[in-house]
């Protein structure tokens, strides 16, 4: 651009655009240097006026003059545009720096606010502390004043007390003084009056004497005569001594039948109307508690005897079974045939106490329900017990169900190390009662481990019938029964009387019930009755006593979790038990070897 304002070509040397040669470049006149700045007045240079003069000559007579200051006010304005740019820079920078500074002075501020507070907070504690510390050395103080005083207090007891006792001491020395004295000088008194009285006591004592020799001597003399004549009377009459003697023989004899029969009656009332220890429930009614609850007694007796299987869900299979059992009971018992024996096993909760109940009501027995656990703790009055057991089912009329509950904590293995010689002579003793046919009672053992039974009480059995869990079938009718009994019926088993439990309203519909069965895998019939009777409880813990989805996914849920954690618990112990089992096995082995 400066080539063009100065009037500058091109470097060839040619013609310009309108045929013209072109103008030599206008060059600005060299400074004339040699006159210092000094010799100009007031320091002003008047050359630059003069090269500024002769500059503005040469561009009169350039063609790019017009261009040149056109170009040269663009400069001035960007230049003035540049400038007003820096201002507002300037003036952000301003804002900026102010807003910068209002910030950093209300951090100061905060910064003085917080440490004001941590310095108020800090003589705060300071301040208390100080007063704790006050206070503790006023305790302090206090305490020691009250340990002084009691210290003082227990002095002046102390002092108070041996001044007593040297007083007592004083006054009893005193008083053993003054009996030593009365005593010396009663002493003194009797050896005198004695001695003055020696003679008139040694007769008197002389006389007495031969009087009481006299008096024996006739005595003895007198009794000798008296039983002489009465053992010659009696020895003379053969008659009397024979009454005599029988007299004495049927005194005897009568004390020892009187005590005889008194016994034997005993035993019999015993047997007859005394409940066995061992016995923890039963049918069977004594006739004095017959005369007590007549009304109850008579409908015991002419009940209907009903369906043993009535209120019992069980497998098909298995109640077929059952059924067949019930009848064959009924039908011995009618015929007066021996009683089959039966063992009933499975887990817990399945209906076996249950069963054996119905059983003896529906062939018209009675029955009675004793634990096995019950026998160990007897210990030697196991074997007697047992005995007055089976002599009291013997008695029965009607025929005696005995149903014992847990057989396995009674009738286990007599190879078991941990089982006592009383448990031993009390399995013996009910293996010897059991031994042969019985027309009297009917024995059913239920428990839930029949591998830990002895194998004689396995002989027993005549049958053995395995109660299983329930299946879905099984439970959806169990569901049903104990819906209609605990929630929707809650008081069909109760007089008009009785009748008070609250009206449960449910919202318990098919899809609920199908899906409590599905989650219900693996539950007993105890089980699910427990998830009802829980349901009915959460229910009547409501204000209207409703039962809700929610309440009932909420007891589904804790319940199905309960069973986990009991099925885990069972796992845990039956593994330990296999372990126990397996070390004892090993054991023996090596003890059997050792010593072969």
């Amino acid at each position: 651009m400066w080539k063009y304002l100065f009037g500058g070509g091109s470097s060839s040397g040619g013609d310009g655009a309108d045929g013209q040669k072109p103008r030599a470049p206008l060059r600005p006149a060299p400074l004339d240097l040699s006159v210092p700045d000094e010799k100009f007045v007031g320091g002003f240079d008047p050359r630059a006026l003069e090269r500024a003069a002769k500059a503005a000559k040469e561009l009169e007579g350039n063609n790019f003059a017009k261009d040149a200051i056109e170009l040269s006010r663009q400069a001035e304005k960007t230049a003035q545009m540049r400038s007003q740019a820096d201002v507002e820079e300037n003036k952000a920078r301003q804002a900026t720096l102010a807003v910068e500074l209002k910030r950093v002075a209300e951090d100061e501020r905060r910064k003085t606010i917080d440490f004001e507070q941590r310095a108020a907070q800090q003589s705060a504690q300071y301040q208390d502390q100080i007063n704790r510390k006050r206070y503790q050395d006023e305790l302090a103080a206090h305490a020691q004043m009250r340990a002084q005083e009691l210290k003082r207090q227990e002095e002046s007891a102390l002092k108070l007390e041996q001044l007593r006792r040297e007083t007592a001491a004083y006054e009893a020395q005193l008083r053993k003084e003054t009996d030593a004295a009365r005593a010396d000088a009663e002493a003194k008194g009797r050896t005198a009056q004695e001695r003055a009285n020696f003679d008139l006591a040694l007769e008197r004592t002389r006389v007495e004497a031969k009087e009481m020799r006299e008096t024996v001597l006739e005595a003895v003399q007198q009794s000798g005569r008296i039983v002489g004549d009465g053992l010659r009377a009696f020895t003379s009459d053969w008659s009397r001594m024979g009454t005599t003697i029988s007299a004495l023989s049927l005194l005897a004899l009568g004390v020892y039948s009187a005590r005889t029969g008194a016994g034997v009656a005993g035993r019999f009332v015993e047997a007859r109307l005394g409940k066995p220890p061992l016995v923890r429930e039963t049918s069977r009614r004594s006739p004095f508690a017959a005369m007590l609850h007549p009304v109850a007694t008579a409908r015991r007796l002419f009940a209907p005897m009903g369906n043993a299987l009535e209120g019992v869900v069980l497998e098909p299979n298995l109640a077929s079974r059952l059924s067949g059992l019930a009848t064959s009971t009924l039908n011995t018992r009618k015929n007066n045939a021996p009683f089959r024996h039966v063992l009933l096993h499975g887990p817990p909760g399945t209906g076996k106490t249950l069963f054996a109940k119905k059983l003896a009501r529906t062939s018209g027995m009675d029955y009675a329900v004793l634990s096995g656990g019950d026998v160990a703790p007897l210990g030697r009055d196991a074997v007697t017990e047992v005995h007055r057991l089976f002599d009291w089912s013997a008695t029965s009329s009607r025929g005696l169900l005995v149903f014992v509950d847990e057989a396995d904590a009674f009738l286990r293995k007599r190879t078991n190390a941990s089982m006592s010689e009383d448990a031993r002579n009390a399995l013996n003793a009910f293996l010897y009662r059991t031994g042969t046919e019985s027309r009297a009672f009917m024995l059913v053992l239920a428990t839930n481990v029949p591998e830990q039974l002895d194998f004689a009480v396995l002989d027993r059995a005549d049958e053995a019938v395995e109660f299983t869990l329930p299946g879905v079938a099984e439970r959806r009718e169990m569901l049903k029964l104990y819906v209609d009994k605990y929630i929707a019926n809650p008081d069909q088993d109760r007089s008009l009387l009785q009748r008070r439990m609250a009206k449960i309203t449910s919202h318990l519909d098919e899809n609920k019930s199908a899906t409590i069965v599905r989650k219900t895998q693996g539950f007993s019939g105890r089980e699910i009755a427990k998830l009802v009777i829980a349901l009915q409880a959460a229910a009547l813990g409501t204000a209207d006593a409703v039962l809700t989805e929610e309440i009932i996914d909420r007891v589904l849920d804790e319940h199905v979790q309960q069973h986990i954690t009991k099925h885990r618990w069972l796992t845990a112990v039956e593994a330990a038990d296999a372990g126990v089992t397996t070390a004892a096995a090993t054991t023996t082995a090596t003890t059997t070897k050792a010593a072969a």
